[in-house]
């Protein structure tokens, strides 16, 4: 829909990162060649420079423009990518200087989801958050196609280029925020409908590549793209967790984050982030073999401050304990309660103190009751089978259902609520009488 005069992409890149020795929250030059290489492109050569500050025209200097001109030619360099937000005018002047594709760190990571996102509503989000951080470039593109001209014989039809293309690029937007609004909605009815039958959501966070869904895989037997880089996984997944037989909690896998993460993503993916923000409980995954853990850790609590979930109940998952050779344990608060746990996706190690714990926190006591259903109650019957509560059932001759049932305190309230059944009709069981009834 959108054509620019610039140059093509392509796959050789020339990496640029600058030091600025009065910012101390800088991008970190390790995590940016990992973003490149996510990218999927061939990293050529990176220049590494010094200023006190950005110029204004062209973020670097003179002499440092001239020396990466220099390796573009040379090099036959496709595109340069800036470890830095640059300006809409930087790149147009550094495209101009150089000749050749240019992007900023927020291009790059747009271009990386562009290539991750695999569902329908991951699509949709992602062509939303370029189009918005392309409403903010617009200019750079149509200069060459202005048509209102000014003077006789050279004025234009009423609209140039440029106002043509801002106005369908809103209609476009419009129309994605409706199709996601639409599906926001939908993921509103399965929370609701998770929430009627008491059933939990813990959410898997963390920084990328701190190995959320190998841990997802390992604990719920799926099949979830995992790989060694960042943002292997992009679009959310939801899998059942069998704590115990009478609790499942819900397992979601989200998008991993990042420092500096652009707020166009942020206000894209805020509806996929609501599992976040309606979870019961966060399990935070950290790299313990990482050594900027702690930086990591507080620019993932940003981002869930960002989009509501700051207050929602945290559990520290220490990752890849077997490149560092630390044994599994499960860290212990002044009340004793858990608040970090030391484990292995890989290897599976430390998983049943997880476990544990997740039971400890979701799993309720169960009592058994007894209870007559007539014939024409077979939905309350159906929901009781789903939620795993049936013990036993014997039918009687006149259609009546008599069942044994294991109910949790919220599976029985929730039961209750319903189907509107009086707490009358259920004979609650003492233990001996439940292995006999």
């Amino acid at each position: 829909m959108f054509e620019f005069e610039r140059p093509r992409g392509g796959e050789r890149a020339l990496l640029v990162h600058i030091n600025f020795p009065h910012q101390p929250d800088q991008d970190d030059l390790a995590e940016f060649v990992e973003l490149v290489h996510s990218a999927d492109v061939d990293n050529v050569d990176l220049i590494i420079g010094t200023r006190q500050q950005a110029t204004a025209k062209t973020f670097v200097g003179k002499g440092k423009l001239e020396e990466i001109a220099a390796q573009v030619e040379s090099q036959q360099i496709d595109v340069v990518l800036f470890n830095h937000a640059l300006s809409p005018s930087q790149e147009r002047n550094l495209e101009t200087a150089l000749q050749c594709r240019v992007l900023d760190r927020t291009g790059l990571i747009l271009d990386i989801f562009a290539q991750r996102a695999q569902s329908f509503e991951g699509k949709l989000q992602v062509e939303l958050a370029q189009l918005r951080h392309l409403s903010t470039r617009l200019v750079r593109g149509w200069t060459h196609l202005e048509r209102q001209k000014g003077g006789i014989g050279l004025r234009g039809p009423g609209e140039t280029q440029l106002e043509t293309d801002r106005r369908l690029l809103a209609k476009r937007i419009k129309y994605l925020n409706g199709r996601l609004s639409k599906v926001a909605r939908q993921r509103q009815q399965s929370r609701q409908a998770r929430t009627r039958a008491e059933v939990p959501t813990v959410s898997l966070v963390g920084y990328t590549n701190a190995g959320k869904s190998t841990l997802f895989n390992a604990l719920t037997d799926s099949s979830v793209y995992a790989a060694d880089q960042l943002f292997a996984t992009l679009d959310p997944t939801l899998r059942k967790l069998q704590l115990s037989e009478q609790q499942t909690v819900i397992l979601a896998d989200t998008v991993g984050f990042i420092r500096h993460l652009p707020h166009d993503l942020v206000a894209a993916f805020r509806a996929t982030l609501v599992e976040t923000r309606e979870a019961n409980l966060i399990l935070h995954v950290v790299d313990c073999a990482d050594d900027n853990r702690q930086e990591k850790i507080e620019a993932v609590n940003k981002v869930l401050h960002e989009v509501g979930a700051g207050e929602v109940p945290q559990l520290l998952i220490y990752n890849k304990i077997d490149v560092v050779g630390f044994d599994p344990r499960v860290d212990l608060d002044d009340q004793q309660h858990a608040w970090r746990i030391w484990l292995s996706a890989i290897t599976r190690s430390g998983f049943d103190g997880l476990i544990e714990v997740l039971r400890n926190r979701f799993c309720e006591k169960s009592a058994f009751y007894k209870l007559v259903l007539q014939s024409n109650e077979g939905q309350i019957r159906a929901f009781l089978f789903e939620s795993g509560a049936i013990e036993n059932e014997n039918y009687e001759n006149n259609g009546d259902i008599h069942l044994k049932l294991r109910l949790t305190p919220s599976l029985f309230k929730g039961l209750q609520r319903r189907f509107e059944i009086s707490a009358d009709r259920f004979k609650i069981l003492d233990d001996a009488l439940a292995g006999a009834a």
